[in-house]
């Protein structure tokens, strides 16, 4: 028979137990919440067309999107990236599909292999990928301007300026998709150039 202050014993283990894992809870969601709270202030300063430091706060959130909290996550992305920068679709693809298969909630995971499905000429999979990455992160101006230059070699020009506008809505400091608005804007009015 097991006495008393072994009970005791036991009951303030159970409970000092749970009191950490309570603890740990609410520190990760404390965490978490100031992850939002950041990304929320930087995702302010972008869209802000007059603020002089917009590019600190856009190099911010690249970085943000870029921590998946995984070493061996980060590896593969770094190898998709590295093979997409030498030309080596293929293996980007297989790097990043990789990725997306283990880390499926990843966003940039997804955003990558999209961007080597567009560069090798593959529109249909880049879509799918591109509607991954606006699920998990619906703020990723990356993909919309993405997806407005695939809507563009279309032909859906209505829709690639939509995607154009929404994308410089939340980051109207990108000259190249700016430019390209205001190409489709004066085609589709019938204004010459």
């Amino acid at each position: 028979m097991l006495s008393l202050s072994h009970y005791r014993k036991h009951i303030v283990a159970s409970l000092w137990g749970a009191v950490m894992a309570i603890f740990l809870l609410d520190s990760a969601f404390a965490q978490q919440e100031s992850h939002e709270a950041l990304m929320n202030r930087l995702f302010t300063e972008l869209a802000d067309p007059a603020n002089p430091g917009w590019e600190r706060a856009q190099n911010q959130i690249l970085a943000e999107w870029e921590k998946s909290g995984s070493p061996a996550f980060d590896l593969l992305l770094k190898r998709g990236q590295e093979a997409m920068e030498a030309g080596d679709f293929d293996a980007a693809i297989e790097h990043l599909t990789a990725l997306t298969d283990q880390a499926p909630e990843f966003a940039e995971g997804w955003n990558a292999r999209a961007t080597a499905f567009f560069l090798e000429g593959r529109f249909g999979p880049s879509v799918s990928d591109i509607e991954h990455v606006l699920a998990l992160e619906p703020r990723h101006f990356g993909a919309i301007s993405g997806l407005g230059l695939i809507l563009q070699e279309l032909g859906r020009k209505e829709q690639a300026l939509k995607a154009f506008r929404a994308s410089l809505a939340i980051h109207p400091h990108q000259d190249g998709i700016s430019q390209a608005a205001e190409a489709l804007e004066q085609e589709l009015s019938g204004t010459e150039l």
